[in-house]
């Protein structure tokens, strides 16, 4: 979940480093910290909180040279405090180490060094590392030549290192070089005009690579103002050919909105509409997909964590009512632990924006390695990633990836990419659904027809209730529990708004389905709890509205998210959406609870875009 970044070159590390934290910051801001290396040493500043105290750490002190490691964190070991804070230095004060991830031995391994002499000053699980790394040099320094002894001691330093992990490390007495190496954690290596990098993720250094190279597990990189030198996991030189950056594409720019949140909510008509130009073809969905994933399919398995999950739960229901294919959805950290039997003719999905979800990558490969082993043709693998960020570590994974192509999501309260998500399963579902003939050509058509129309739709469902939801927020600034309800297709967007409340404005919320209120919830209700009802014209509705009466009975303050008509009247507020197909009715639902939960949140004075304890990328387990 921390961010980490290494810079080498003609320029001073220190402001290259503060801006790269900046652009990862969405990845973690209990603390961060800096260390430059000159030929007078080593400089290491942190500070607790946010990036803006580190900036004012730097603004009054000196951070000499032209290489350094940084890094901004979501804690894991250890609260956070300054000393906590990375980067983690050995007894000298002169090698220093920058962490993303857990090691899982760091207790044994303290336990050694502390036999040994070490004195440790963090709590951290980090902090093993750059004790390790020095026994380690003093341990070769005997045989191994000077200009190898850091590099060939990170890479001995891993070899005793169990979990996931992306290091960075640089020494006081090597100030030309940064070691860097991963296992199971992000990393990748950008290289500039002279001047080479390494991060947790792209943003970080789109500004200043023309291109990257991403490590994979077991691999270490070592940079210098001559080069980078790529290695694999027994120490072999590799090369692997670069990527160019698009380096426009990942810079966030909140442009004149107030949270990155709003903005981000806003853009969902045009993410939608990009969406629809590289997907739809006049009636036709062309994924560019192999047509070898969906021979012979006899059912599909999704596996995806938080956010994503509602949007799989949404993806489940349009796969078995549009394309008639048997669908369950996992939990992505629960399906490691609790396997489904294996059954031929299964498509496994991994659903992650980021593309880095440890619970969903560790799931996908657990579910390629079992039925690999099983050694039978009809047990082999099917795998599909969705994903916003293609390049990640899912995109390198899998060979079958479809990209949702929301553009650039800073908030760690997923809005655009949901979006994304949705129409990537609409997708799915409609391409399907014409694949087996589940549905006529005539429906596809009409279905596809009515997406094209989104897009300004969107836009204006936005605007309306922007304005309606920063009046409505008011009423909330007390409300400490609240219900949602939805049911069919809705009851994943009930859980979402749910999900949305919590992460931003910290109000106890859940979600359920409409009818199981009933069947215990209804305990909760009384009149400090609000419930906010999804009731969209379909099968359900009816139901739905029953359902409302029932709470209406116990005098609670009424919302809805439902069309403007008779039966509305039921509802205290009503946040209207337009009358469309229920099956499509999500992508419009959403809309007036996210813009809920940011207004409430923004009206609280909250942190809208980095939320208490949350990080965008949950990159261990």
């Amino acid at each position: 979940m921390c961010g980490i970044v290494a810079t080498i070159g003609p320029r001073p590390s220190a402001p290259l480093l503060l801006e790269a934290l900046r652009q990862l910051e969405y990845r973690g801001y209990d603390s961060a910290g800096i260390a430059t290396v000159s030929p007078r040493g080593l400089h290491c500043l942190r500070a607790s909180g946010k990036l803006v105290n580190l900036s004012r750490k730097l603004e009054a002190a000196t951070a000499a040279g032209v290489t350094g490691i940084g890094h901004t964190r979501w804690a894991t070991h250890g609260s956070p405090e300054e000393r906590n804070a990375h980067p983690q230095l050995d007894q000298s004060g002169q090698l220093a180490v920058v962490q993303n991830g857990i090691i899982e031995n760091h207790r044994p391994l303290r336990e050694q060094l502390e036999a040994e002499g070490v004195a440790f000053v963090s709590d951290t699980d980090t902090e093993v590392i750059p004790h390790l790394v020095a026994r380690q040099i003093e341990r070769l320094s005997s045989h191994v030549a000077p200009a190898d002894l850091l590099l060939k001691a990170v890479q001995s330093t891993t070899d005793l290192l169990k979990g996931a992990y992306a290091i960075a490390v640089v020494w006081a007495a090597r100030p030309g070089e940064v070691v860097a190496a991963r296992w199971q954690a992000p990393l990748l290596v950008g290289l500039g005009e002279g001047e080479f990098f390494c991060a947790s993720d792209t943003p970080a250094i789109a500004t200043v690579a023309r291109s990257a190279v991403s490590l994979e597990d077991g691999e270490s990189v070592r940079l210098t103002p001559l080069g980078v030198e790529l290695f694999d996991c027994d120490g072999n030189r590799i090369q692997r050919t670069p990527r160019r950056l698009e380096g426009g594409d990942q810079i966030a720019d909140k442009r004149p909105y107030r949270h990155f949140m709003l903005k981000e909510i806003h853009e969902q008509g045009e993410s939608t509409q990009r969406w629809l130009d590289r997907y739809l073809r006049g009636s036709r969905v062309e994924l560019g997909l192999d047509p070898g994933l969906f021979e012979g399919l006899h059912g599909v398995e999704i596996l995806a964590c938080g956010t994503s999950r509602h949007a799989a739960m949404v993806g489940g229901h349009l796969l078995q009512q549009l394309a008639g294919i048997p669908t369950s959805v996992h939990y992505a950290s629960e399906f490691r632990y609790a396997p489904p039997p294996l059954r031929p003719g299964i498509l496994t999905i991994g659903v992650t924006q980021s593309g880095e979800t440890a619970d969903t990558l560790a799931a996908m490969a657990m579910e390629e390695e079992r039925r690999l082993a099983a050694d039978v043709t009809e047990l082999a693998p099917r795998l599909l990633g969705i994903t916003n960020r293609p390049e990640s570590s899912l995109g390198r994974r899998l060979p079958q990836i479809l990209d949702i192509a929301a553009g650039v999501e800073v908030g760690v309260a997923a809005t655009k990419t949901f979006m994304g998500q949705l129409l990537a399963f609409y997708g799915l579902a409609l391409d399907l659904a014409a694949r087996r003939h589940a549905r006529s050509t005539e429906e596809i058509q009409g279905f596809t027809d009515q997406l094209k129309g989104f897009p300004p739709l969107l836009q204006a469902l936005i605007e309306q209730h922007d304005q309606c939801c920063a009046s409505l927020a008011q009423d909330f600034l007390h409300t400490e529990d609240m219900i949602y309800l939805g049911r069919g297709i809705n009851y994943p967007i009930a859980l979402e708004g749910a999900l949305k409340l919590k992460e931003i404005s910290y109000i106890h919320a859940e979600g359920y389905p409409a009818g199981e209120m009933k069947h215990g919830p209804i305990a909760l209700l009384d009149a400090k709890v609000p419930v906010l009802s999804i009731a969209t014209p379909g099968p359900v509705f009816e139901k739905v509205l029953s359902n409302v009466q029932e709470a209406k009975a116990r005098n609670v303050p009424l919302i809805g998210v439902a069309p403007e008509c008779q039966d509305a009247q039921l509802f205290d507020v009503l946040l209207p959406i337009p009358v469309v197909n229920e099956l499509l009715s999500p992508l419009l639902t959403v809309i007036p609870m996210q813009l809920l939960s940011y207004h409430i949140a923004a009206s609280k004075g909250l942190d809208v875009d980095q939320p208490r304890n949350l990080a965008k990328s949950v990159t261990v387990e």
